[in-house]
C-alpha cells in the first residue's frame, strides 16, 4: 500500500506537468498564426470577386456601359457563357468563376470581344474559299443555316480526312480558311488545316487546347443554342461586311438556335 502512493502523486505530478507545459503554450500561438494566415488567404477570393463582378452585376454594367452584338440576354438564355467543369491552361484567363455545381462561366465581355474580333478574321474570306466542320450532333442545324445563308461548303457528322491535302481524292479541293466548332470533336480537319497552312477559326470551351488555333471564339461549344448564336453572329455581320444588309436584317437568330424561352435580368 505504501508502494501505490507515490505512484498516484508521480500520476498527479505527470497531469499537472503535461497541463502546464510550456510547448502547449507554443502550440497555441502557433495555431493562432495559422489561424491568421489561412484568414488572409481566405480574404484574397473576397477581393478578387468584388473585381470580377458576379452575373446579376456584370449584366448591368454590360447592359449600360456597351453594346453587345446581341442582347446580354440573347447570350444568356443560348448558355454561351457557360463552360464545363474542365478548365486547360489555354482557356483559364476567359473564365471568371466556377457555380455552386463546377460549372466554369466565361466572362461574358470577353465573349464578345472575341466574337468581335473573330469577326474581322472571318469577313477577309470569299465563301467559296471557307470550309466548316462540325462532328458534334448538337451543332448540326446551325451550321447548315450557316452553309445555306452564305454558300460555304460544310461537313457535319463526319469530315473526310484528307480532302484537302490529298489531290488524288475525287472530292479534293482547296480552301483558305476554315472553321471548326470544337478542336477536339474536329480534331481531323485541324490536323489537315493545320498540315497544308491554313488559317484555322474554332469555338474553343473551357476544356479545349488552343494549339494550331489562328482565330479563338470562346463560348460553350455543345449546347445548339449557344453554336446557333455565335454562327448567327458571323453570319449576320459577314452579310453586311460584303454590303448584304438586307438579308443580314431577313436573318432570325431563331433559326439557328431553335426556340428561346425567355430570359428576365434581374
Amino acid at each position: 500500500m505504501a508502494e501505490k502512493k507515490p505512484k498516484k502523486s508521480e500520476e498527479v505530478t505527470k497531469e499537472k506537468k503535461t497541463k502546464t507545459k510550456p510547448k502547449d503554450k507554443t502550440q497555441t500561438k502557433e495555431e493562432l498564426a495559422a489561424k491568421v494566415e489561412d484568414s488572409s488567404k481566405e480574404e484574397k477570393p473576397l477581393k478578387e470577386k468584388k473585381e470580377k463582378l458576379t452575373e446579376s452585376e456584370l449584366k448591368k454594367v454590360m447592359t449600360d456601359t456597351k453594346e453587345t452584338l446581341v442582347p446580354l440576354t440573347d447570350y444568356i438564355r443560348c448558355s454561351v457563357h457557360l463552360g464545363t467543369k474542365v478548365i486547360t491552361p489555354d482557356m483559364r484567363k476567359y473564365v471568371y468563376k466556377r457555380r455552386a455545381d463546377g460549372l466554369a462561366v466565361i466572362n461574358t465581355k470577353l465573349i464578345d470581344d472575341k466574337l468581335r474580333n473573330a469577326i474581322d478574321f472571318f469577313i477577309q474570306y470569299n465563301p467559296e474559299d471557307i470550309f466548316i466542320a462540325c462532328k458534334r450532333e448538337a451543332g448540326w442545324p446551325a451550321v447548315e443555316k450557316f452553309s445555306e445563308v452564305l454558300g460555304i461548303r460544310k461537313f457535319t457528322k463526319k469530315y473526310p480526312a484528307g480532302i484537302i491535302t490529298n489531290i488524288q481524292l475525287e472530292d479534293f479541293f482547296e480552301a483558305k480558311m476554315t472553321i471548326i466548332c470544337d478542336p477536339w470533336v474536329d480534331k481531323n480537319a485541324l490536323n489537315d488545316a493545320t498540315r497544308v497552312g491554313l488559317p484555322v477559326m474554332a469555338i474553343c470551351d473551357t476544356n479545349n487546347y488552343t494549339k494550331d488555333i489562328n482565330q479563338k471564339i470562346i463560348g460553350n461549344n455543345k449546347s445548339q443554342k449557344s453554336v446557333g448564336l455565335i454562327l448567327f453572329v458571323l453570319a449576320r455581320e459577314y452579310l453586311k461586311a460584303k454590303g448584304r444588309e438586307d438579308e443580314a436584317e431577313a436573318l432570325n437568330l431563331e433559326d439557328f438556335t431553335g426556340k428561346l424561352e425567355e430570359v428576365e435580368v434581374k
